[in-house]
């Protein structure tokens, strides 16, 4: 019998063609004087974060507390990536749904955005791991679920052990922590994914 093959993606810049705290940050910061800066500082931290020269869970930190986003917040930032999935995502959206038992979204992003990008693109609800907001009674994001491995550095290697997957395992992401699962022997292929960012050292 032939190995199945299981495909890992990642969500933010690979699935979509945008940073989903970025977008969210142009929305929570609409009318925040100091919007380009703290737009800037949001992208920095993302960059520091996924070369690995600060830890997830400080970058997380960081731009949570920068963007002081809400839940309708998040309505709207659903809306703008249903039109930022990645072209090549897009152009195969049939085959991801014909192979979607095969199919993980394994992210460092939040289920609260990415649950309703993919579930149209038929991923089956159970194959998405990702963090989760933690909002106030007001509906404001207040922090997130700190037990969730994804929120911790190799959270996606741990991910992977836990939800513990059989056969041949293709990593296709963009960032480092997407490259670790391959480092940590947990998959048979990584490929970096550069149709919209490329980052030196996740290509070398």
């Amino acid at each position: 019998m032939p190995q199945t093959k299981k495909f890992i993606i990642d969500f933010d810049s690979t699935f979509t063609q945008v940073e989903a705290l970025d977008i969210l940050g142009e929305i929570s910061l609409i009318n925040d004087p100091e919007k380009a800066q703290k737009l800037q500082s949001i992208k920095d931290i993302t960059d520091q974060g996924m070369e690995g020269s600060i830890t997830f869970r400080e970058s997380l930190e960081l731009r949570l507390e920068i963007l002081k986003a809400s839940k309708t917040q998040i309505t709207d930032l659903i809306a703008a990536l249903k039109q930022k999935v990645s072209k090549s995502f897009e152009r195969n959206k049939e085959w991801l749904r014909e192979n979607a038992k095969d199919i993980y979204i394994i992210s460092n992003g939040f289920k609260d955005f990415i649950l309703p990008i993919v579930s149209e693109y038929g991923i089956l609800n159970e194959n998405v791991f990702a963090n989760e907001f933690v909002y106030d009674e007001s509906g404001n994001i207040v922090d997130f679920n700190r037990e969730n491995p994804l929120s911790k550095n190799n959270g996606k290697a741990e991910t992977i052990k836990n939800v513990n997957l059989e056969g041949d395992i293709y990593v296709i992401g963009d960032g480092y922590t997407d490259y670790e699962i391959k480092a940590s022997g947990l998959a048979n292929k990584f490929y970096a994914f550069t149709e919209n960012v490329h980052r030196p050292k996740v290509v070398s």
